[in-house]
């Protein structure tokens, strides 16, 4: 079955990318818990040796590959995966949610962890455009797999 789907394809290949990069923060340690907004309290933990950042990093890296999996199987480089287009629209609508929510709730959400992204608006603003534009690439792709005939 051959699918031109460049929107899922695009969605799969930077979500497969994040879920790499979630891998490689655990590996990179604090340090890069700080860069990649992680936060203090997960940097100083990773510091201390603590598991709880990597299971719960390993936990968002294996959600983003299987999103991407997900992708890639809409865009029809993998077999069909069960239950294809209510998960492509779920991932859509959790990008979505994310690319928009995510600065305003730093801005009005009062707990340390928001007041630290606030001094990371860059980072937010960056990461929210990205969320966005993979939210796209889901959309976009999703309902062109839930008008294609199984």
């Amino acid at each position: 079955m051959q699918n031109r789907n460049r929107w899922l394809r695009w969605g799969a290949l930077l979500t497969g990318a994040a879920s790499l990069l979630h891998v490689g923060i655990i590996f990179g340690g604090p340090d890069w818990y700080r860069f990649f907004g992680a936060g203090e309290r997960m940097a100083r933990l990773s510091a201390r040796g603590s598991h709880y950042p990597t299971f719960v990093t390993a936990v968002i890296a294996s959600v983003l590959a299987l999103w991407a999996l997900y992708g890639l199987s809409g865009a029809g480089v993998i077999r069909r995966l069960p239950l294809l287009r209510p998960a492509l629209v779920l991932i859509a609508g959790v990008y979505f949610a994310r690319g928009a929510l995510g600065i305003p709730a730093v801005l009005f959400v009062d707990n340390p962890y928001a007041d630290e992204l606030k001094g990371r608006m860059t980072f937010m603003v960056v990461s929210s455009l990205v969320c966005l534009f993979l939210g796209l690439c889901y959309a976009f792709g999703a309902a062109r797999v839930w008008h294609r005939r199984v």
